[in-house]
């Protein structure tokens, strides 16, 4: 019997425009990376009532460290504090939080509170909740080629294994906010087939309506892999 995890969808998000959204309001660039928060804590609330088993959030990309230093300082400290507060209430909704990307780079403190929430979380079997932080798809992709490289299993499921960090579905559906249209090297080997979503608001404004009505729009497209439309029924 598949758990939940492996019977939902798997929809990766770009959470973009946080520093837009803040700007057009008058508001220092960090507040809106604080309403962000507030964002994700909506959506991975919602995502498993709405048929979601693994929700991946892109939080921090490694192209990101090209930011001012002030504001790289500022989302990382906003990232730990939400590991901090969320990880019990993620536990005991029933969330396992997994984190993908570089921790080498990461300050101390918060590669603890993701070590912590991993541990606290691991049973979580309602939602598998990935948080990419210091992430690069094109690195993940490089780094597994290198470790398969001299594998006694070198298969298309293996290698998908080494560059997910895990055994995890394909991405089903990008969202990506604030009307840009990339992927912007988030999960390209798992989003081959995935089909994308994009929204002209900004991620502090993104809601549980809004996840809604990406899903239903992800309902009406015709996913064939490759193949042939199926044929019509004959009324």
């Amino acid at each position: 019997m598949q758990s939940p995890l492996q019977s939902g969808l798997h929809v990766g998000i770009i959470m973009d425009g946080n520093g837009r959204w803040a700007v057009a309001r008058g508001l220092p660039r960090v507040l809106g990376h604080k309403a962000g928060v507030a964002a994700i804590r909506r959506v991975v609330e919602a995502a498993p009532d709405q048929g979601i088993g693994t929700l991946t959030l892109y939080a921090f990309s490694s192209d990101n460290w090209r930011r001012p230093p002030d504001e790289v300082s500022a989302l990382m400290g906003l990232l730990q504090r939400y590991l901090r507060a969320e990880t019990g209430r993620l536990a005991g909704a029933g969330v396992r939080l997994t984190a993908i990307g570089r921790r080498d780079r990461l300050p101390a403190g918060l590669a603890e509170a993701i070590g912590r929430a991993e541990d606290l979380t691991a049973g979580g079997t309602r939602l598998h909740l990935r948080i990419a932080i210091d992430y690069s798809a094109r690195a993940a992709i490089l780094a597994a080629a290198a470790a398969l490289a001299a594998s006694a299993d070198p298969s298309p499921a293996a290698f998908g294994r080494a560059v997910s960090g895990g055994a995890v579905p394909d991405v089903d559906l990008v969202i990506r906010t604030s009307g840009e249209q990339r992927l912007s090297d988030f999960l390209l080997w798992e989003s081959a087939y995935a089909e994308l979503h994009f929204t002209q608001g900004h991620w502090p404004d993104f809601d549980a309506d809004d996840l809604a009505a990406a899903l239903a729009a992800f309902a009406g497209r015709e996913r064939r892999f490759g193949g042939l439309a199926a044929p019509a029924r004959a009324a």
